[in-house]
């Protein structure tokens, strides 16, 4: 199996090259491509050197395309690549909402996989960390109402977001005024409700793409889902408060049942030693963490619970990597 990792140099890009080395995944060859100002960098992969490409514009002399390079790029280049012979993996939000395009969480609609031609999509990070914990309950309960607020860090906007959070905390912690340049405003010390482009409705597109890419994951456009996406000044992982109304009866019992035999799902809720779900110790992590399972004081056949997840990880790094395991395996 040969490989391209397109966006090698991006947060993104260096988490694939770790999943994959960890996975043992089956290569013969890994290309590294990145924009002409990182080509001639050299990123390390089962202890070699391997020297990063400048991206052209003709199909990858690959099997496989791991591309985490922006939508733009994707939009532009995927389609070669595929028409090249190669699956595309794309970490983007250019081919999400295509009907012909395959948008896969393979814990949650491993077949859809199978339908491609040429294109996998990967979806949101926010979505695909919500998919992991309301997907098993959804199959158990049958989920009717969807409400999500989410606390999404700086990872979520690359390398760039990361350091901005770090360089304008140490700015802020030495009396100086923290400026912003990747997020609507500072985001030391603070939390903004602002995260992608509002649309006509007032809701981000990052609120709608939970809504559209739940339904598309799921199969079932039937769930009324409501976000509210707010950045928080922590590193890596994004948590989500979730309440649920459910058609059949459900306990936070049955719940916690069902939620630890699913796959990629570590339940953590024991609130009475203080263990629940955090991104201090969900960061790092390839599981999600889902806990403060308890029912809902709104909905009758309710249930609130709070899940996390690493947003460069299950978000997104990890997950491509498991489509093309699974795509590896075959139907």
């Amino acid at each position: 199996m040969r490989v391209a990792v397109v966006g090698a140099t991006g947060a993104v890009g260096q988490e694939i090259l770790k999943v994959l080395e960890a996975r043992n995944f089956p290569l013969s060859e890994l290309r590294l491509y990145a924009s002409p100002r990182s080509a001639g960098k050299r990123l390390s992969f089962r202890g070699e050197e391997i020297p990063v490409e400048p991206l052209p514009e003709g199909p990858l002399p690959v099997d496989l395309v791991l591309a985490s390079a922006g939508g733009a790029l994707s939009k532009a280049l995927a389609p070669v690549w595929a028409e090249g012979g190669a699956l595309v993996v794309d970490n983007s939000s250019a081919f999400r909402y295509e009907p012909w395009v395959p948008l896969v969480v393979p814990e949650v609609n491993r077949e859809k996989i199978f339908t491609h031609r040429g294109i996998i999509a990967n979806p949101n990070c926010t979505t695909a960390i919500l998919a992991m914990a309301l997907w098993p309950l959804h199959r158990a309960f049958h989920a009717k109402r969807v409400i999500v607020a989410t606390y999404q860090a700086a990872s979520g906007a690359g390398a760039k977001g990361m350091e901005e959070l770090l360089h304008e905390t140490h700015r802020f912690l030495h009396g100086e005024t923290p400026k912003a340049e990747v997020f609507a405003h500072p985001l030391p010390f603070n939390v903004v409700p602002h995260i992608d482009a509002f649309q006509e409705n007032g809701y981000t597109r990052e609120e709608m793409k939970v809504v559209w890419e739940t339904h598309k994951i799921f199969g079932d456009e039937s769930i009324k889902i409501s976000a509210t996406a707010v950045r928080v000044p922590t590193l890596r992982a994004h948590a989500e408060a979730v309440s649920v109304e459910f058609a059949r009866p459900v306990t936070p019992e049955a719940a916690r049942e069902v939620l630890k035999e699913a796959p990629g799902v570590e339940v953590v809720d024991e609130p009475e030693a203080k263990r629940y779900p955090m991104p201090l110790t969900a960061s790092g992590k390839w599981d999600v963490e889902v806990g403060r399972i308890r029912k809902s004081l709104a909905f009758e056949n309710g249930l609130d619970f709070f899940v996390v997840g690493d947003q460069l990880l299950k978000g997104a790094a990890l997950n491509a990597v498991q489509i093309a395991e699974e795509w590896l395996k075959g139907a």
